[in-house]
Parts: C-alpha cells; sequence; structure tokens
C-alpha cells in the first residue's frame, strides 16, 4: 500500500494569504502546505480522501492519471470544493465517480453539485458523481481495499476516518478520539492524525494531544497533518517521539505485511 500526502495544511493551506509570520516565509519545502488530502493506492485501487480546493494542483505535482474512488470525511469547504475537477477522470472512464460519505455529507453534495448528482451529466465534460452513504463502524470495500470507517468529534459535528486494510488509517478534524475508536486502531501499521498546533483548539487535536493518542494506539509511525501555519516542521519534528514524525506535502510511505518504506 502506498500513501501519497497530496496536502497538509489547514482549511487557509500555507503559507496564508496576506501573512508574513516565519512558517509562511519559511524557505522550508516541508512548511508549504495545501489543503488536506491523501492519495491510497493498493493493487489496482487508488482511492482518494477528501477532494480539496487544491486539487487540480496537488493532482497535476503528484502525476495522478487514476482515481476509482473518493471518500469524504466531511463537506467542509476544504475537504470538498475539488469536486468539481473529478470531471477529467469520470470522462475519460465514461463512468460516475463512487463517492462515499456519511448521509449528512451524501446530502451536502447533492445540494452543493446538483449537476454532478444526475444520472446523466447535462453535458460530457461535467463531473459525474455516484454517491454512497457510509456510516460509522462500517466495513465496504474498493476494489481489493477492505476499508472501514470510523466516527470522529469535530467540534459539535461528526467526521469519519478510515482504515486501510489494516495498514493504514487516516484521521484529520477531529479534537477527540474515543477509546474504542482507539482500540479498532490497534494494530494499523501507519497512523494519519490531525495535529493542528500546540494551542488548544476547540475541534482539533494539539499536537500533544495527537502524541498521546499515537502511544495509545501504538502505530509503528504516526503522521501528524492538518497542520496550521504556528508549526514548523523542522523545529517542531525535533521534540517529537521517534515514532511521531510531520506529514510535508508529497510525502510517499509504504506500508507492506507491517513493514514501512
Amino acid at each position: 500500500m502506498r500513501i501519497t500526502f497530496l496536502g497538509t495544511g489547514t482549511s487557509h493551506g500555507i503559507p496564508m494569504i496576506g501573512c508574513d509570520c516565519a512558517v509562511c516565509r519559511s524557505d522550508d519545502p516541508r512548511n508549504k502546505r495545501l489543503r488536506p488530502s491523501v492519495l491510497v493506492e493498493s493493487g489496482s485501487a487508488h482511492i482518494l480522501v477528501d477532494a480539496t480546493p487544491d486539487l487540480r494542483t496537488q493532482a497535476l505535482r503528484a502525476g495522478i492519471r487514476q482515481i476509482d474512488a473518493v471518500l469524504l470525511t466531511h463537506t467542509h469547504a476544504d475537504h470538498i470544493l475539488g469536486l468539481d475537477d473529478l470531471r477529467v477522470f469520470t470522462e475519460r472512464a465514461g463512468q460516475a465517480m463512487p463517492v462515499y460519505g456519511s448521509a449528512n455529507s451524501v446530502a451536502d453534495i447533492e445540494r452543493m453539485f446538483p449537476y454532478a448528482c444526475t444520472d446523466r451529466p447535462a453535458w460530457p465534460s461535467l463531473p459525474s458523481l455516484s454517491l454512497r452513504t457510509v456510516e460509522p463502524n462500517q466495513d465496504f470495500a474498493i476494489g481489493e481495499v477492505k476499508t472501514r470507517s470510523l466516527g470522529l468529534p469535530h467540534g459539535r459535528m461528526n467526521v469519519l476516518g478510515f482504515i486501510f486494510g489494516g495498514a493504514f488509517a487516516y484521521l484529520t478534524d477531529c479534537n477527540a478520539i474515543a477509546p474504542a475508536v482507539v482500540q479498532s486502531l490497534k494494530g494499523v501499521t501507519v497512523l494519519a492524525l490531525d495535529g493542528l498546533r500546540h494551542r488548544p483548539h476547540p475541534t482539533h487535536l494539539t499536537i500533544e494531544a495527537a502524541c498521546e493518542i499515537a502511544g495509545q494506539v501504538g502505530a509503528k509511525l504516526t503522521l501528524l497533518t492538518h497542520l496550521c501555519h504556528e508549526v514548523d516542521h523542522a523545529s517542531a519534528e525535533r521534540d517529537l517521539p521517534a515514532t511521531v514524525r510531520i506529514a510535508y506535502d508529497g510525502l510517499q510511505i509504504e506500508a507492506n505485511n507491517g513493514e514501512i518504506h
């Protein structure tokens, strides 16, 4: 299984518009963060988690030529406003793109992208989405990839996280992890986890809270994502436990039979 971090920043992206802070002005490419998304490849399946407003840039940068399904964590703007850019994939494939999300997410997509949710697009170049509802703790498959959805709190709303084949779990935009979810994550080789900043936030984990959860899960490698411009990659990573690192845009990890490459 190959995991590519397409974006690891917050809803603003980094650098943030009009900001002159040290991170936004940094020359370290790891501090340049597009909106949060990952691509999971296993066997013949290419699975995109969230379609950010930066999807076009992310796809060009990563050389993405195939997407077989999209999983939505939730429908905040930084996670779905790139759905229209799926048009190139649906047009080439000649079929609708399976898009998985909660019942609330599916309803939001039908309302926001009605032209993409019809039986047949009104014009061939329009995107075509096949919406599929999943609930927390539901097992389903995308190609050969066994997938499990997880329920997570994101302030006052609930979002989804996902486990892929027992090798990789992606949990972003959450401010807590329930003990039952921690238990279900045990045995995962690579864990991607929300780690917004050091200061508390009502809808996101702090770096310290994320490290505590990482210790409870015990993955071989935990990668923090959804980082804001208060976090400088190099200095923040120096203070982390050995098994916790900070993800960055373009990072690729391969997890095979419990090993990481």
